[in-house]
């Protein structure tokens, strides 16, 4: 490499120093024919100018051909996923670029050309970068929305090694889509199903359910629905206790949760300073006067158990 330059502007080749028989160098002339000859007609001493993009270069494509591991905190468990996605880099050091990174019997060289040497290098900071997202807390299924802490995670890891040897850095990391493995998939949907569960509600409505499928099922029987009944009637003896059980405690709890939804509500209603109406909400049913910030007196602090006093009992303010 002779020169190098990030200037915009028009360049003139000077091949002044070249022998030439026109200014004498008879000797010269004949002795760079003569190596011109050995060398296909092609001067031994030629130069080339190489164009280096030193904007961002975007779109470059990866994926994992084998499975990442990935502790999820949320399930509390070690989930294996496939990710899909593109990245950006950019070229900080054009020289160093060139002489490690430029094979040097192309004419054009593309980042797809040599982006195969760097993938596997790419994809090992992409498992430490997802560990450390896993550390960090970041659920699985919040990955692909954190693109620019991936980035910031891909650089810290990538960038002092790809700059100090390559000459270029990681600009940003985005992935696409991510896919699990079916275990790991079957583990999401057995966790989220039980999450679902923990729902009174729900959990009445899949008891119902069960019990609706199974009439339905007997109804259906080609033996006739008599018998099919019947043998229901049977087999239902002893899992209709556990039904039963089972929607008197979806009942109960249900009832508990409404009470102290209740008990909550009643709790938070305040007295209309206008009207002296009751109320729950955040203005008053009667008259429309909004509720007050805090039912405190501002000077000395004291809070009245019941209806707001026009006046604090304890100094003669007014509320």
């Amino acid at each position: 490499v002779v020169d190098y330059t990030a200037e915009e502007g028009y360049y003139r080749v000077d091949n002044s120093s070249l022998p030439s028989l026109f200014n004498g160098d008879f000797k010269e002339a004949l002795k760079e024919s003569f190596q011109r000859i050995k060398y296909g007609g092609v001067t031994p001493t030629a130069q080339k100018v190489y164009y280096i993009n030193l904007q961002e270069i975007k779109g470059i494509k990866f994926g994992t051909p084998n499975p990442l591991n990935y502790f999820d905190n949320f399930y509390n468990s070690e989930l294996f996923l496939r990710a899909f996605g593109t990245y950006s880099i950019k070229i900080t050091d054009p020289l160093l670029f060139f002489m490690e990174a430029i094979p040097r019997n192309k004419d054009r060289v593309n980042i797809e050309d040599i982006n195969e040497q760097y993938l596997a290098e790419f994809l090992e900071a992409l498992q430490a970068a997802l560990n450390q997202m896993s550390a960090d807390g970041i659920r699985i299924s919040h990955v692909p929305s954190k693109s620019r802490e991936l980035s910031k995670y891909m650089a810290d890891i990538l960038d002092e090694d790809w700059r100090r040897m390559r000459g270029m850095e990681i600009q940003a990391v985005g992935i696409a889509s991510i896919s699990y493995d079916d275990e790991s998939r079957e583990l999401i949907n057995m966790r989220n199903k039980g999450a679902m569960l923990g729902d009174p509600s729900v959990r009445e409505g899949y008891v119902q359910g069960s019990i609706a499928r199974g009439l339905e099922a007997a109804g259906s029987n080609e033996g006739g629905s008599a018998t099919a009944f019947m043998g229901m009637g049977i087999g239902m003896q002893g899992a209709g206790n556990f039904m039963g059980a089972a929607s008197q405690a979806n009942q109960r709890q249900m009832e508990l949760e409404q009470a102290q939804n209740t008990q909550n509500t009643q709790k938070n209603h305040w007295f209309c300073t206008n009207c002296g109406a009751k109320n729950f909400g955040n203005f008053c049913s009667e008259c429309g006067t909004k509720r007050p910030s805090a039912n405190v007196c501002t000077k000395c602090g004291y809070k009245p158990s019941g209806k707001t006093p026009n006046f604090c009992p304890e100094c003669g303010s007014k509320f």
